[in-house]
């Protein structure tokens, strides 16, 4: 019943599960220019009943807290603090439906595991001591939270009165009124990773939106494609044709090596240093090919990542994101001993990448790119695939939707970032709450229907600037074009019709892209 409406760029770890009634609603931009509140409303807000055990009241306009006949309530809240704020104080801001009851207090939560779509008192997490009274303010309450709230990060809390009447709140599903995070954030250096500059808002930004230390811009989302996969077009002509068709450049052009192949090609290369159209690379390399994760992670493939260490140093200078065999999932055994089991991976990655970092190789930015796939998700090794966050510069995911309703994955943009398990969070989710302060990469997305079976996009490409405002972490997302799928019955192209071309040119036209490469 949230969205995240104001927010500052960087590495942010920010999530949001939009309702469908303001999932069209833009963000207001906020700047951090200054000693400045950036007011954040709840990623998730909903109230539990002790008389009713099993009942969800996350779509509920309204929180509440106190006793009712035994029935006690408590409410729950979770606010996301992107990164690259300095946060120097919090506070709480709610607003009162009718006369408030006794004194209402404000909890830490323990867990930011929980959703507003499945919070029951029930399954509610462990809540810990009284952090703030509410205070009264013109329209409602106010707590400080300033003790708790003190970096980039997740926070939940619980507001809990002991009075033997109730006291209701607006909630976020309710429209403005509902709770805000009234963060002050101070000017400096952001406290997220790689040093990149201080950050506006998802829209304008001193100077324009510029890339940092680490590739992250400074506003905006950075815009990629690939074009002509499982066609024998070369790559970067098929990417030129693709920007013709969408008209924009992709300022991250997609590319997918194997083994001992030589790259960046010479035309790889030529195409980021276009100067009327800077590209950065992104490089997918199944650096394990003719070997197994295992092996490369004991020094088998040596060889093979020195190789690519001594052309990078001698004849590409410039920064690259360079992906370690995307969507493992699809190739993990889990059978012990296997060499290919999720625990070998991660450990082939972070050989790899220490090594490249020993062969003086620095200018790698290093994404780790998932299928997000609800049945990976549910194995009990999928956790086991994540190589470490000294390691790890951005989290990638690789996801689509269709068209065509009914068909396997309908939806729109927020649900290839919403997948989820059996249990624990959805992707996006886990992205932000696991591993705080990393940018997200929408590194391969697209909207697909059956070759030969037409269906309308543009409500997939529609969504796409709603579900990014809230949120922020997604720092980039590079579109999979190609008539046809690895399976050949899949069309993810963006030409399919003169609509679904319409619709995609209107999406890329956005200021929302206008990202500069720097630092």
């Amino acid at each position: 019943m949230s969205v995240l409406v104001a927010m500052l760029a960087g590495a942010g770890p920010a999530i949001a599960v939009p309702s469908a009634a303001r999932a069209a609603e833009p963000a207001p931009a906020v700047r951090a220019t200054g000693p400045a509140p950036v007011r954040l409303t709840a990623r998730d807000d909903a109230y539990t009943s002790s008389g009713r055990r099993t009942t969800s009241f996350g779509s509920a306009g309204k929180l509440v807290v106190g006793k009712h006949r035994r029935d006690a309530k408590v409410s729950y809240l979770k606010f996301v603090v992107p990164a690259g704020v300095r946060v120097s104080g919090a506070r709480l801001e709610l607003t009162t439906i009718g006369a408030v009851a006794g004194r209402v207090t404000a909890h830490r939560v323990t867990g930011n595991d929980w959703s507003e779509k499945t919070l029951t008192s029930g399954n509610a997490p462990a809540t810990g001591a009284a952090l703030s009274v509410g205070a009264g303010t013109g329209s409602g309450l106010s707590f400080d939270l300033g003790t708790a709230v003190t970096r980039p990060g997740t926070y939940s809390f619980a507001l809990r009165s002991s009075a033997e009447r109730t006291t209701r709140f607006v909630s976020a599903e309710a429209g403005p009124a509902g709770p805000v995070l009234a963060v002050t954030a101070q000017t400096g250096a952001p406290t997220g990773t790689g040093g990149d500059a201080p950050t506006g808002a998802r829209g304008d930004a001193p100077g324009g939106c510029v890339t940092g230390a680490l590739l992250v811009p400074s506003c905006g989302v950075l815009w990629g494609g690939a074009a002509g996969g499982f066609t024998s077009a070369p790559r970067d002509r098929a990417l030129r044709d693709w920007e013709k068709l969408s008209g924009r450049t992709a300022t991250v052009f997609h590319t997918y090596h194997k083994g001992d192949e030589r790259f960046p090609t010479a035309s790889e290369i030529a195409m980021t240093r276009d100067p009327a159209r800077p590209r950065v690379l992104l490089l997918n390399w199944k650096v394990a090919y003719g070997s197994t994760w295992a092996k490369v992670a004991r020094g088998d493939r040596d060889a093979r990542i020195d190789a690519f260490a001594a052309r990078v140093r001698a004849s590409y200078p410039e920064k690259f994101f360079l992906v370690l065999h995307h969507e493992p999932e699809n190739d993990v055994v889990a059978r012990r001993g296997s060499g290919w089991e999720a625990s070998d991976y991660a450990a082939m990655y972070r050989h790899t990448v220490r090594r490249l970092r020993a062969k003086g190789v620095t200018n790698t930015i290093t994404v780790m790119a998932y299928m997000g796939n609800e049945k990976w998700m549910s194995q009990s090794w999928w956790r086991d695939l994540y190589p470490g966050d000294d390691v790890v510069d951005w989290i990638g995911l690789d996801s689509y939707v269709s068209a065509e309703k009914g068909y396997y994955h309908h939806g729109d943009f927020a649900d290839l970032l919403d997948r989820r398990g059996r249990t624990g969070p959805a992707f996006y989710e886990w992205a932000t709450i696991r591993h705080p302060g990393k940018p997200v990469m929408v590194a391969e997305w697209g909207v697909y229907h059956r070759v030969g079976r037409p269906a309308d996009k543009a409500p997939g490409y529609a969504s796409v600037l709603p579900e990014l405002a809230k949120r922020p972490a997604i720092k980039a997302i590079v579109h999979f074009d190609t008539k046809h799928d690895d399976e050949g019955d899949r069309d993810i192209s963006i030409d399919s019709t003169r609509g679904n071309l319409a619709a995609f040119r209107t999406l890329a036209a956005n200021p929302l892209f206008d990202v500069r490469l720097g630092g």
